[in-house]
């Protein structure tokens, strides 16, 4: 059975890499492959993209400051782009965060910004300990990695940092205390608060918590609002920071400015990157002052001080906001849902459907095997690979993510137009009944 399940996941990562598309021009969500066709692109840069490709505003910024003769790196110095970033950038945070909050520019990536989080949290806690999350992605970085619930991935990198904590996050469909709703989330939030109370349950007070409002790798799972709330009243009980990577669902991707607004809590350390840079490399942690306990040079990033990105992050920020488009997405991603849940409906195939405002996971099963214990049944990689093939075919790139690479993801600009939406879940239809079809062959 283990060897049969190795040989499909191995069938599914040849399926993923044997499509390759060479875009040659984009614009908006349109791109053009070197072979003339057109594709729909649903992955956007794994969410960087908040205005699709080369939006006018982003590329009027960035020219801006190509033809203003200023500096394009700085460091740490202090310039008028940088100012008008930090600006638009603290006008949509919340309000007590921006109130006593502080900026740290790190290295270009996300998954630096997480390392400046977790070491600013064990730098003024004085702690090591950190709490992190099953399912979680934060990056490929050394403290990163540690905290992300991918076993595969870590595994390739020698013995995980020990000062992790592993906690449930609550997932409906596969709800590890099988009961899944609002009890899953509560047994999650129970077992949180029994664990750092008990003396005798081996975890030391951590340094912070870490987590995503909605994990995006790990397969669209979205955080219960009430979950949320109940973290932020645990962890600030027990003097414990809370870091929210909101790294991906970031500037309007889950229907408001950040995930974190819905719920209504406000943490102690976000972490921010991919569409705060307009589609360049940026990323920044924004933190309370009482934690401010850095040295100087004690995080540093040689492009930290990137004024290109700064500049098409000021305009992506601004742009966003004034036009609502977090309120757009919440809209039209609320429509594709709903139509995505009518598909669900005639192919057993599809076992779940969910998402925040357009941040969509579709999570493909095997309707030919046993149900687990709980009911669910087993992840169906091949089958989520085929559907992959055959979207990209249909003139539709879709990432994949999830517990073996079974949830097929949508995250499709904020500047999606409704008919582009229609599109991509009509060739998204046709892929998962063609898919539906070759996949039974292939095992006939």
């Amino acid at each position: 059975m283990l060897r049969r399940q190795a040989q499909r996941e191995s069938a599914a990562r040849t399926y993923a890499r044997s499509l390759p598309v060479v875009p040659v021009r984009a614009r908006g969500m349109t791109v053009e492959g070197a072979d003339g066709r057109r594709y729909l692109d649903c992955l956007s840069g794994a969410g960087t993209l908040a205005l699709g490709h080369n939006h006018p505003v982003v590329l009027e910024a960035i020219r801006g400051v190509l033809d203003s003769g200023a500096p394009l790196h700085v460091l740490d110095l202090a310039t008028p782009v940088k100012d008008e970033f930090t600006t638009a950038l603290f006008e949509t945070l919340p309000p007590p965060l921006a109130e006593h909050g502080r900026i740290q520019f790190c290295g270009p990536a996300g998954t630096d910004a997480v390392e400046a989080a977790i070491k600013l949290a064990r730098t003024a806690t004085g702690r090591g300990g950190l709490l992190a999350f099953t399912g979680a992605y934060h990056g490929m970085t050394a403290a990163a990695l540690a905290a992300t619930g991918d076993t595969a991935v870590r595994g390739t990198v020698g013995e995980a940092d020990a000062r992790i904590t592993r906690l449930p996050y609550p997932y409906d469909y596969r709800c590890p205390f099988g009961t899944g709703g609002d009890r899953g989330a509560e047994l999650s939030a129970r077992w949180t608060a029994s664990l750092l109370d008990d003396p005798k349950g081996g975890v030391q007070p951590p340094a912070a918590m870490l987590l995503e409002p909605v994990q995006g790798e790990g397969g669209v799972i979205p955080a219960p609002d009430a979950w949320l709330r109940r973290m932020r009243e645990i962890t600030a009980d027990r003097g414990i920071p809370l870091i929210v990577d909101e790294v991906q669902t970031g500037v309007g991707r889950t229907g408001t400015f950040w995930a974190v607004e819905r719920s209504g809590i406000v943490p102690d350390v976000m972490v921010l990157s991919k569409a705060i840079g307009g589609s360049l490399p940026l990323a920044v942690i924004v933190y309370r002052d009482e934690l401010d306990a850095w040295r100087p040079g004690a995080h540093a990033g040689t492009f930290r001080g990137n004024q290109l990105a700064m500049a098409a992050g000021t305009a992506t920020l601004r742009f966003v906001r004034q036009n609502a488009l977090h309120e757009r997405a919440e809209t039209i991603g609320s429509r594709m849902l709903c139509r995505l849940r009518g598909l669900a409906a005639h192919h057993a195939c599809i076992g779940d459907v969910r998402g925040r405002g357009l941040m969509i996971g579709v999570e493909l099963v095997s309707t030919e095997a046993e149900p687990d214990d709980y009911g669910s049944l087993p992840a169906a990689p091949l089958l989520a690979a085929r559907v992959q093939q055959e979207a990209l075919r249909r003139g539709l790139i879709v990432e994949l993510g999830g517990r073996h690479g079974s949830v097929v993801r949508l995250l499709p600009p904020l500047t999606i137009t409704d008919e582009q939406a229609e599109a991509v879940l009509d060739r998204l239809a046709a892929a998962v009944e063609a898919a539906q079809t070759a996949v039974r062959g292939a095992l006939a």
